[in-house]
């Protein structure tokens, strides 16, 4: 029996397996680019092969993480551009295991799709390597899942990380004490939080579209807004540790926002209050909360309102925190003090 037989049955239930093999091709350079010395195999074996260089460290600490993009997807497919939520995934999860001091070593994806297409399958993996070349990550695999009983003509998309750090090294948040600052760095907007209040907001109360300009998004259109890329704050943590800076406590702020990421490193004895709005408010996030009638404290829950990362570190190193990374072109400001309490977060 010929494999084209059963190529072409296959592809007439729905499934392109001979698409999937040439689009894939079409990125493998690129995957190529993200290579380190410790991969031991190509892209395409049953499983990534990944050699820990023990004369790096004394006593190395695995740090992984899994997250996915979320219904940001469906801002991707109504403005159908899709390599920005490659870099959101890889972004998102480099920043979950780097607040615990971790080195990004290697990424794989997973993307579940109903029908694979290009420009969108090029796209999202296009965007998947650059992403991990900008932080010196491996991709190390990744599947695609080509079901049309499961998603119709919608995707998913899935990251799942891993890094490495020196178990002495690691941020726990334990030496954060009363007397630390908190040092927020901006965010370009939602990142990859809070989208389905958004989509109410905007597309059901306000009968927008991703097109729809509005002057309080100066020359944006909602969909821009909307898509702008996770930032990736693992460079300013890397140059940080390299300086000294006494890194105690980070908080990547996701779902939950503030009031219910920066419990998750506090001590039992501590609490954090923020000043809102010292680091400038992205405008969607004026226009969500203005159009639709949030109230502040939902707001702080449901988005980042700006903040995307706070560090904690003593007084003594407020200064040079916010030097390196203001060179290294994030927005930083010192945005709340540590004080005693019960492990409490309250914004004035």
């Amino acid at each position: 029996m010929s494999g084209k037989v059963r190529s072409d049955l296959y592809k007439a239930a729905g499934v392109d397996i001979d698409l999937a093999t040439d689009l894939l091709n079409n990125v493998k350079r690129k995957f190529a680019l993200t290579r380190r010395p410790e991969m031991l195999s190509p892209i395409g074996g049953f499983g990534g092969l990944f050699q820990i260089d023990l004369s790096k460290y004394k006593e190395p600490v695995m740090v992984s993480s899994i997250d996915g993009v979320g219904t940001k997807l469906m801002i991707a497919m109504m403005m159908e551009k899709y390599d920005t939520v490659g870099h959101d995934i890889v972004n998102h999860c480099v920043n979950d295991i780097s607040v615990q001091g971790a080195e990004p070593v290697y990424f794989l994806d997973y993307i579940g799709i109903g029908k694979l297409r290009s420009p969108l399958y090029e796209e999202v993996l296009g965007g998947i390597a650059d992403a991990c070349r900008a932080v010196d990550c491996a991709v190390l695999g990744g599947e695609t899942a080509e079901m049309p009983g499961m998603y119709g003509n919608d995707f998913d998309l899935v990251g799942v990380i891993t890094g490495i750090v020196e178990k002495s090294k690691l941020i726990t948040g334990e030496k954060i004490a009363s007397g630390h600052v908190a040092i927020g760095l901006g965010s370009s907007g939602l990142h990859t939080n809070g989208f389905s209040l958004a989509r109410k907001i905007l597309f059901n109360q306000c009968s927008y579209t991703v097109h729809t300009k509005l002057p309080e998004l100066d020359g944006e259109s909602v969909g821009e807004a909307l898509l702008k890329k996770h930032i990736n704050y693992y460079p300013a943590i890397r140059a940080a540790q390299q300086a000294g800076i006494n890194l105690d406590g980070i908080a990547h702020i996701t779902g939950g926002g503030l009031y219910d990421n920066v419990p998750r490193i506090l001590p039992d004895n501590v609490n954090v209050v923020f000043k809102s709005e010292v680091l400038p408010v992205p405008p969607i996030f004026r226009v969500l909360v203005e159009k639709g009638n949030v109230d502040p404290v939902e707001a702080y829950r449901v988005f980042n309102m700006g903040v995307g990362m706070v560090w904690f570190v003593p007084e003594k190193d407020a200064a040079s925190s916010l030097k390196i990374c203001r060179d290294l072109g994030y927005t930083a400001e010192v945005i709340g003090e540590v004080i005693p309490g019960q492990k409490e977060v309250k914004i004035r």
